[in-house]
């Protein structure tokens, strides 16, 4: 039976699973939203994954802020989520000095250019993935309708990002006086980007190659951009790695050690009882 490296990345709101071929190649890749069900999402993630590769055995490592109690009754050896990301990217952009990574709750800046530090939000989910949500519905739309509108903006206006009852406080009187959406879409992503500098580098430069890794930054390019707008990034400073949304999970696929192989009907099984 063949046996596969997987990584699974436990989000605060998504699941993702990467299963890695003997020369590092990503031969299955997904990532989705468990609406607080982790257990049936990651279940249903191997299901996909065993239709693709068959019958197979994997060594697996978790990582991610909901994976600890969930890999020990896996039997799967935690990764710290850092240290995964780091894995990977050492693994397809060598040359990246800093990383930043927006999830669903959490925002991180991590620092290569002499060793690794991690700075990460706290308790609050201002400037994250969720805050994007919240402020889409404010506008009766979603994230994608955001990105979408936020592409033809003309003007940016102050939104605070650190806490979404005051950024709905800016938005409502600028929904009142008229602002496009366009512009209170940009506005928003500007807020995150301002948010994530300010609230997480506090006045650390971000300077040399910077890598962009998470779900927002990955399915949002007109937040991505703001980012490179705001750091004056050029295209040899901007690091935009393929699957940067699956980045936590490869690196602990990466780090996965053969030794260890479960069966993956075992694993769905267990996941199901």
């Amino acid at each position: 039976m063949k046996n596969y490296r997987a990584g699974i990345d436990i989000g605060s709101t998504t699941v993702k699973l990467v299963v890695l071929d003997d020369e590092n190649r990503i031969i299955y890749g997904n990532y989705r939203r468990h609406g607080a069900h982790t257990q049936k999402t990651l279940a249903d993630l191997l299901k996909e994954a065993k239709e693709k590769l068959g019958n197979c055995t994997l060594s697996a490592k978790i990582t991610g802020s909901g994976s600890i109690n969930l890999g020990k009754a896996l039997s799967i050896d935690f990764e710290q989520e850092v240290v995964a990301v780091a894995t990977a990217l050492q693994s397809v952009a060598p040359e990246t000095d800093v990383a930043i990574e927006l999830g669903g709750e959490d925002a991180k800046i991590i620092y290569f250019d002499g060793g690794l530090e991690e700075r990460m939000n706290g308790v609050c989910a201002g400037g994250t993935g969720s805050f994007i949500d919240q402020m889409a519905a404010l506008l009766q739309t979603d994230a994608e309708g955001l990105n979408k509108e936020a592409a033809n903006y003309k003007e940016i206006y102050p939104i605070a990002a650190r806490c979404g009852v005051f950024a709905k406080t800016d938005i409502q009187p600028l929904i009142n006086e008229g602002a496009t959406k366009s512009d209170l879409a940009a506005s928003i992503f500007q807020a995150v980007v301002n948010q994530t500098i300010s609230g997480l580098a506090c006045g650390k430069p971000i300077r040399g190659s910077v890598a962009f890794l998470g779900g927002p930054l990955h399915f949002l390019p007109e937040l991505k951009n703001a980012f490179i707008r705001t750091l004056k990034l050029t295209p040899e400073t901007t690091v935009d790695p393929e699957n940067s949304h699956l980045f936590a999970a490869m690196g602990a696929a990466l780090n996965a050690d053969n030794k260890n192989q479960t069966r993956i009907d075992s694993l769905i099984s267990k996941l199901e009882t």
